[in-house]
């Protein structure tokens, strides 16, 4: 009789155990569904607030090409943030002109004529042709120091970009916008590269 007791206490202690093994595993399990939940919910935080200051900043400007309606130039937002179309030849306009006189023209307002030469308004989409590629750094150091594709070693970025002042966002704000820019609808669309004025040619 008291081997029957002893196993069968045996047996409790062993069931108890194995109790609290699963209801631990339980707690680990549901920390982490509650560990994806806070993720998932801070980054869609981050998108909203991206989106935002790309409303605000107004980065739709030039990145967005225009079409014309009754009420004149508007975003054609089924090309949002795709930059100068690649298709679009340069802006008709006298550059030796322009380029002396310091004036600015826009074509959809996406091309841009002036004494630095032609410049055009990149595909800032999440395709391979705009930021697809890009990591975080990239784009702070696009934005900080003025870099073109956030390559340290790349060129200047041209007028009319603003980035000196888009430069003063908060690193939090910042990582918002690129968050957002690569959730984007990937447009593929390569951006003719900028044109030197033609005061640099050759002879001139």
């Amino acid at each position: 009789m008291k081997r029957i007791h002893s196993f069968i206490g045996c047996l409790a202690i062993a069931c108890i155990a194995l109790f609290a093994q699963c209801s631990e595993a339980r707690t680990e399990q549901n920390n982490d569904d509650i560990k994806v939940t806070q993720t998932s919910g801070q980054n869609d935080q981050l998108l909203k607030q991206g989106e935002h200051l790309v409303l605000i900043a107004g980065c739709h400007d030039c990145h967005t090409p225009k079409k014309m309606t009754d009420k004149g130039p508007v975003d054609d937002m089924s090309r949002a943030l795709s930059g100068h179309p690649a298709n679009m030849p340069p802006p008709d306009v006298d550059r030796a002109e322009m380029e002396k006189k310091g004036l600015a023209v826009t074509q959809t307002l996406t091309a841009w004529v002036g004494p630095w030469g032609i410049s055009y308004a990149s595909n800032l989409t999440s395709d391979k042709t705009g930021i697809g590629n890009w990591t975080e750094k990239n784009f702070f150091t696009a934005i900080r120091q003025g870099k073109h594709k956030g390559m340290e070693n790349g060129r200047m970025l041209l007028p009319p970009m603003p980035w000196e002042m888009i430069a003063h966002m908060t690193d939090e704000e910042l990582r918002a916008v690129f968050t957002y820019l690569k959730s984007t609808k990937p447009i593929s669309n390569v951006v003719p590269a900028p044109q030197p004025p033609v005061s640099a040619a050759p002879g001139k």
